[in-house]
């Protein structure tokens, strides 16, 4: 059975689109045999990949951004149940592709192309946040807050859109009250942010759960407090460095678990893998699938 690409057109504000003939060339080059479907619509790709793999096709190639591979995922689990949701390939074709990096991946499409053709892999954890699954990142409070923001603005694009949002949410400074419990601890009170990741980098360039492992079995959580618009924005260049030293500075924490339920008011914005929720929520139940998808990886 030849493999299915699922092709976004729209990732990094319709870029896919024009790089796909370069893609469908090494495809070809590279001797993987294949058949593409192209996405039309929000939750098209879901969609798509479920059909796929009901079809037998094998691997699903992921032609997109962050976005596009949680999709997959999501249909993929609709498709396979949670025991074991197939194999993946991808050709980052979106504006941050954190999964890529942190994955170690190449970024070229000739690259990518040449990982798929080789057919190593490696098995990928998968996380769960209500009814969706992720992959790479997920968050309530400040963090999609931002990417309300950054949805809105239309004349900066690329990686300084995200950069530009980002400010503009510290400066606003939202804050939530929050009840969250996890497997061996228990918080109350004011919360600025709750980042969950199964990897370290978000929103290409945020290290926001710098110690996260997507191998280890575990969710990495961050919690973070800050009072005023100032302390939170000084924090803003160290969440640029792998090196996670934010998470040391006062109101912040980092720890592992494989559950996590968090309860919110007023009501917060939510996304997974970048993709914002359709409604705001009021809680959200977090586990953790080890080990459940197929990479394939260098």
């Amino acid at each position: 059975m030849p493999a299915k690409v699922i092709l976004n057109p729209y990732s990094n504000r319709w870029n896919a689109r024009q790089r796909w003939p370069e893609a469908e060339a090494a495809l070809r080059a590279s001797g993987v045999e294949f058949s593409a479907d192209i996405s039309k619509y929000r939750g098209h790709d879901g969609e798509l990949a479920r059909q796929a793999a009901l079809d037998g096709f094998s691997p699903i190639i992921v032609a997109g951004g962050d976005g596009t591979i949680g999709e997959v995922v999501n249909g993929l689990a609709g498709a396979c149940g949670e025991s074991d949701l197939g194999t993946i390939g991808i050709i980052p074709l979106g504006t941050a592709n954190d999964l890529v990096c942190n994955l170690g991946l190449p970024l070229g499409i000739q690259e990518a192309v040449a990982v798929i053709a080789a057919g190593k892999k490696r098995r990928l954890d998968v996380c769960k946040s209500g009814e969706r699954y992720f992959v790479n990142n997920s968050a309530v409070g400040l963090e999609p807050y931002i990417s309300v923001i950054e949805k809105r603005i239309k004349l900066v694009k690329g990686m300084p859109r995200y950069l530009l949002a980002a400010i503009k949410g510290i400066l606003l400074n939202p804050k939530w009250h929050a009840v969250v419990d996890w497997d061996d601890g228990h918080y109350e009170g004011p919360l600025t942010l709750v980042s969950v990741g199964n990897a370290p980098r978000t929103g290409g360039l945020f290290y926001m759960t710098p110690h996260a492992d997507p191998f280890d079995g575990k969710l990495t959580v961050v919690l973070a407090f800050k009072k005023s618009s100032l302390s939170l924005l000084a924090l803003l260049p160290k969440t640029l460095s792998p090196a996670g030293k934010f998470i040391y500075a006062k109101g912040i924490r980092e720890f592992d678990t494989t559950r996590l339920h968090i309860r919110l008011e007023p009501l917060s914005p939510a996304h997974c893998d970048g993709e914002l929720f359709l409604h705001e929520v009021e809680q959200l139940e977090y586990s953790i699938l080890p080990a459940r998808l197929n990479v394939l990886v260098t």
